[in-house]
């Protein structure tokens, strides 16, 4: 099931009657809430809702035994569940990976084989859910947290249909207090939780959406393109996979407001960072604070000198690259974006933008617009690997871009459709600037307008994703 489809628009309805109206005690809430959660999984398959299940049942049992158990035990469950856990996320992501890489790199030692592969599909939202259920077992055996005893509560920490097939990345001491307390509703968040999922399907229907129809002609025909066309494209991928996992990310954070939750914001338009360090404190702030916590601070963190900061930073983001998906491209990614933060990691110069550009102010400096400009120029020349099929492609996409073609205009096949599209998501953008210094961009936008004026703006946006809609686009973050 997709937040932008028919079917969710009647099952998130159905949902927050019942729970609101017929289930009106705590522990009956969640247990509506989990079985609506398995159900909106199982839509997509129900064959490995079992796999979801497993995962729960392991990760809750190993918390309960490393809590009753004396050391040598905890660790025997503790590693257990880690093997387990990256074990399924090895085979149903990366098994082909290996296979694939290993049969290659002996072929140039004069070997032939033919690598064994898996034909499986890669279930949704593993990479999540998998990363919830880590969290919370080291984090009991690190003794931060109490193992959970009542399994629907830990169930729904893992598996809340918000979050469950593309993050946030949620922690147990965030969601599950919430989880476990009684929720009044309330109003005023609720309207503010409608909202964020409005502006959600804006970014996903009408900006993700149109610019990924582009963004797919170009870089699957790069070859007959200009370097101005090229660098187009490069741009429509940039906006489109900010406008798809931001707007989901929305959705998400607005849907689990209806039910009284908050879930942890997982973008503070990056966009308009002035630095990478900035950029990544801002992207998908939940995996990037996941990995900070559970792979750099463990490795050492910042506390052994240079060498050490620049070892556990080149670390955490080929790791995040590889999280990803199964493709070389997306190690390349991690590794460029690894180099891009040196400067600042070796300089200790990381963490000198923390505000928000401007702040309090309508309009950037000249110097904080050189520097966002030269960010996310970066930015795009990175996500060129991440949406290529190949390095080697990737590669060829850029060196093409920088030919003499790219001082003549963009011609493709619909360039007067692509130009509206870049004029509206320009709109976006200086929407998104505006609202910048809130939780998403329209959260304070118009509410001091008149109710005609504030509710003519909702039915354009309301117009415009109706009119956008051609069918029930995937999310990119399905993939991973």
């Amino acid at each position: 099931m997709l937040f932008n489809s028919l079917s969710f628009a009647i099952f998130l309805p159905i949902v927050f009657v019942l729970h609101w109206f017929f289930f009106k005690k705590k522990q009956s809430q969640n247990i509506l809430l989990l079985i609506a959660s398995y159900f909106f999984y199982a839509c997509w398959d129900w064959r490995f809702l079992f796999l979801l299940v497993f995962s729960t049942l392991l990760d809750y049992y190993t918390g309960i035994k490393m809590a009753e158990t004396g050391n040598k035990v905890r660790k025997f469950w503790f590693w257990l569940s880690i093997a387990v856990n990256l074990g399924f996320l090895a085979v149903f992501k990366y098994f082909n990976f290996f296979a694939d890489s290993f049969a290659e790199s002996i072929s140039h030692l004069g070997f032939h084989v033919n690598p064994w592969v898996l034909t499986i599909i890669l279930p949704v939202g593993i990479s999540f859910y998998t990363f919830h259920g880590l969290s919370y077992v080291i984090d009991i055996y690190k003794k931060r947290i109490p193992a959970e005893r009542n399994f629907v509560d830990y169930s729904l920490f893992v598996s809340f249909f918000p979050l469950l097939v593309a993050g946030p990345i949620e922690r147990a001491t965030h969601l599950l207090p919430q989880i476990k307390k009684k929720r009044e509703f309330d109003y005023a968040n609720a309207i503010d939780g409608l909202r964020q999922i409005l502006w959600g399907l804006f970014k996903k229907v009408v900006i993700a959406d149109q610019c990924a129809n582009f963004a797919n002609l170009i870089f699957n025909n790069a070859e007959n393109y200009s370097g101005s066309t090229l660098l187009l494209g490069a741009l429509f991928f940039t906006f489109q996979i900010y406008g798809d996992f931001s707007g989901y990310s929305d959705i998400a954070l607005g849907t689990a407001r209806l039910f009284g939750v908050d879930l942890l914001k997982n973008f503070n338009f990056p966009y308009f960072s002035r630095d990478i360090a900035e950029f990544w404190r801002r992207w998908h702030i939940s995996l990037s604070s996941w990995f900070k916590d559970y792979l750099y601070i463990p490795l050492g963190g910042s506390k052994g000198g240079t060498l050490v900061k620049v070892r556990n930073t080149f670390i955490i983001f080929l790791v995040s690259g590889f999280w990803h998906g199964a493709n070389w491209t997306f190690i390349a990614w991690g590794f460029l974006n690894a180099l891009y933060i040196m400067p600042s990691i070796i300089f200790n110069k990381n963490r000198v933008n923390m505000d928000i550009v401007a702040h309090g102010k309508r309009y950037p400096t000249l110097k904080e617009l050189f520097s966002i400009v030269l960010t996310f120029f970066l930015t795009v020349m990175a996500w060129i690997f991440f949406r290529s099929p190949s390095i080697h492609y990737a590669f060829e996409y850029i060196v093409n871009i920088f030919s003499s073609s790219l001082f003549t205009l963009p011609k493709f096949v619909g360039m007067s459709s692509a130009l509206g599209v870049l004029f509206v998501t320009m709109c976006f953008f200086i929407i998104e600037w505006f609202g910048r210094e809130q939780n998403y961009a329209i959260e304070k936008i118009g509410l001091r307008w008149s109710r005609p004026l504030r509710w003519t703006a909702y039915y354009i946006l309301v117009f415009a994703i109706l009119y956008s809609s051609g069918g029930e686009q995937q999310f990119i973050y399905f993939q991973f």
